[in-house]
């Protein structure tokens, strides 16, 4: 039952979903922590940042396009931030905000994986988009010592021509037509890819928040 000693979490963005609220909720459930958490639809991350430490929160994720402006309003950087000069999670330990970048420790996640690996060694990595997600991925990349071509807006027009290749997808753009004997890692919540690496990148932010393991398969 929620009380007056019930721990706050949530995400700001522009565009919030359900997803991290069915996700945390269910785990602080299963791990019998007294918290919830919440998406918040916001327009202004000073504000934000400004009302979350006010009211306590235990942390809150925060979406594009405050990943780059919110370091501004934080005490602390992970080296994951310094790394990618985006965060996406924040953590409040006593009224000090450090802040975290977990979208680039999924991205180390996903790549590692045994069957990822073992195709990369064979075929090209593309990179789609130069947002902050995408800064993520590709600190990720080149911590791993990968070779890879980004392809921005202004060079959208090469993807038809990719073959036999690795893309991972970092834009919002979805339908992306891409030869079929391409692999497409897509970052989109609704693909299959998409929700392995968001369930990776909220373990990280729940170990972050609880000190525990997130209790859900990254096939669930």
């Amino acid at each position: 039952m929620i009380n007056k000693d019930t721990l706050m979490f949530g995400s700001f963005s522009k565009s919030p979903g359900n997803r991290g609220c069915s996700i945390f909720n269910s785990a602080f459930k299963y791990h019998g922590i007294d918290a919830i958490y919440k998406s918040y639809c916001i327009d202004n991350i000073s504000d934000a940042v400004a009302a979350a430490k006010t009211l306590g929160f235990g942390g809150f994720a925060v979406s594009m396009p405050f990943k780059h402006t919110v370091i501004d309003y934080v005490d602390k950087l992970d080296y994951s931030v310094s790394l990618c000069d985006a965060a996406n999670t924040i953590v409040n330990n006593d009224g000090i905000l450090t802040a975290y970048n977990t979208d680039y420790l999924a991205a180390k996640d996903f790549l590692i994986q045994p069957e990822i690996r073992i195709i990369l060694k064979t075929r090209p990595l593309f990179v789609l988009g130069n947002g902050g997600y995408a800064a993520a991925v590709l600190c990720a990349i080149k911590e791993m010592g990968l070779s890879y071509t980004q392809i921005d807006r202004s060079t959208w027009n090469l993807v038809g021509d990719i073959r036999e290749a690795i893309v991972y997808n970092c834009t919002p753009v979805s339908s992306i037509k891409l030869h079929e004997n391409n692999v497409l890692i897509d970052c989109l919540t609704y693909t299959e890819t998409g929700r392995k690496l968001g369930l990776m990148q909220a373990s990280h932010q729940y170990f972050l928040y609880t000190g525990k393991k997130l209790p859900f398969s990254y096939d669930s």
